[in-house]
């Protein structure tokens, strides 16, 4: 049998005004979401266990079958994990975002929403700066990237960044054991960015310069039972998002490179689609992750997270399902990692949806795909984390 894990990030969400008092999964037009609740199992699902914080790192360790309340470590180790750094136990790693500061206030948390080009361009002046013996920082993709400071401080309580945009700076710095320093790096990096030509030529047309660095997500090293050990199932990632591919690579997962995927509404989603299905021809399991419901969410964008929400229906969970029966047939779980409700811009830890779909799964009555639906379901589950074993057996 195949398995495949459908995560399209931050689909949940609240009611909107906008949208007529529905939320973003009610309004958009998801036939085959909504196809997979009316034949498959499901209910609500508390995905994000009362003593973590509501993020993607805890969401999707879940997903993935990890009690985060156990493994997660900080966000940054994920990433450092996908980009296959080379990690000593008294290693610190750092999600470093590039962000726009207009003054005392933080405009964006992702720096306009940088280029790859860009972010590594801006990545590589902070690093040429900043870079010392036992502290180097490694480029990601866009605004995101990654600092490894041997012995750092890594008990700093820190703020992501998208939880405070149009609030101070100043009242929102890290703050703990080895607050200076971390606050020193991030001060230095400023004067690095100001002179950088990339933000010049991105203020002369129109676009926010990446002109701050931000500290946050900090933790050591991951270390996780792969799943071959635990299931004895061979799978893959599919996803723009180092976070979730570094959960899958520290999983023992095959992370799948598809040309195209951006982390935004212009992603590849067909590609996904292709990609998971001609990988599971060899492998038992693949794990497809689409951040843009996430990123429309935390822009605030109603609009863009109804299409986020229609264009994944469409061109991803339409053709994996559709090509699951020429492979033997298999099962599907389809759930988000969070809430990021449009309203907050940031995520929440409200339960989400989730369903399971496909052979020797029975049908439960749900209506659609969405927060109502799932909360008059059958099968309400108090951990994420229990969902794959039900998925699996």
């Amino acid at each position: 049998m195949k398995y495949v894990i459908l995560v399209p990030d931050g689909a949940a969400d609240y009611p909107q005004a906008a949208l007529g008092g529905r939320t973003p999964l009610q309004a958009a037009h998801t036939p085959n979401m909504d196809q997979l609740a009316r034949q498959g199992a499901g209910g609500l699902v508390d995905i994000i266990p009362p003593d973590r914080p509501p993020g993607s790192d805890v969401g999707n360790l879940e997903i993935f079958g990890y009690d985060s309340s156990v493994h997660a470590t900080g966000r940054a180790p994920l990433e450092a994990a996908s980009q296959g750094l080379a990690l000593t136990d008294s290693d610190v790693v750092y999600r470093v975002n590039l962000v726009t500061c207009d003054g005392d206030t933080l405009v964006d948390y992702s720096g306009g929403h940088l280029s790859r080009d860009e972010g590594a361009a801006l990545l590589g002046r902070v690093a040429a700066a900043l870079d010392r013996p036992g502290r180097r920082f490694f480029a990601g993709v866009g605004y995101r990237h990654l600092l490894v400071w041997s012995d750092g401080p890594d008990a700093l309580r820190a703020f992501p960044p998208h939880d405070i945009m149009g609030r101070s700076v100043a009242e929102h710095l890290p703050t703990g054991p080895g607050e200076e320093e971390a606050r020193a790096l991030m001060a230095a990096a400023g004067p690095v960015l100001a002179a950088a030509p990339e933000n010049a030529q991105r203020r002369r047309t129109g676009k926010p310069p990446a002109n701050a660095i931000w500290l946050w997500g900090a933790g050591r090293p991951l270390r996780l039972p792969s799943l071959a050990e635990r299931w004895g199932l061979q799978g893959g990632v599919i996803s723009a998002v180092d976070l979730v591919r570094g959960i899958g690579r520290a999983a023992g997962l095959e992370v799948i490179e598809v040309p195209g995927i951006t982390g935004y509404l212009d992603t590849n989603y067909a590609g996904k689609a292709a990609y998971a299905l001609d990988a599971l021809q060899r492998l038992d399991l693949v794990y497809v992750h689409v951040e843009a419901p996430d990123e429309a969410g935390h822009n605030g964008d109603v609009e863009g997270k109804v299409q986020a929400l229609e264009d994944f229906d469409r061109l991803v969970v339409g053709p994996v399902c559709a090509g699951l029966p020429a492979l033997g047939g298999g099962r599907v779980l389809l759930v988000p990692d969070h809430r990021t409700p449009l309203q907050l811009r940031t995520h929440s830890r409200e339960p989400v949806p989730y369903v399971l779909w496909g052979q020797g799964i029975e049908p439960m009555g749900l209506a659609a795909f969405d927060e109502t639906s799932a909360a008059s379901g059958s099968v309400h589950l108090a951990r994420g984390h229990q969902m794959i074993g039900r998925l699996l057996r």
